[in-house]
């Protein structure tokens, strides 16, 4: 039966327990750094921005609308998207604060 597995590849022994939890310990580091930690930065950055809307901001939403804040309330906004056309929409759905006067140089297109 030795020739269908070489005694290296048998042999179990060899790795020391400390050096397991090191190489444990340096994945856990890796994906903190790489994965939690930026995405809970965004996250609250995210939740600063919602904070900080008022009436007036002009905002982009995740679908791609574009409209001026007229209404604030704790989980919805009221957006106008057009002259006498507005939308309510929930606070969570907007990804950023647009410059003043974007959606004046977006109509003029």
């Amino acid at each position: 039966m030795d020739f269908f597995i070489s005694a290296a590849h048998a042999d179990a022994g060899g790795a020391s327990p400390i050096s397991s939890i090191i190489m444990l310990v340096g994945f856990v580091a890796i994906f903190y750094f790489l994965l939690i930690r930026p995405q809970q930065k965004r996250a609250k950055e995210h939740k600063n921005l919602l904070a900080e809307l008022a009436k007036g901001d002009e905002v982009t939403l995740a679908g791609g609308l574009m409209g001026r804040i007229t209404k604030v309330t704790e989980e919805f906004l009221v957006l106008e998207i057009a002259q006498d056309t507005s939308i309510k929409v929930q606070k969570a759905a907007v990804t950023a604060v647009l410059p003043k006067g974007t959606l004046k140089a977006v109509e003029a297109e």
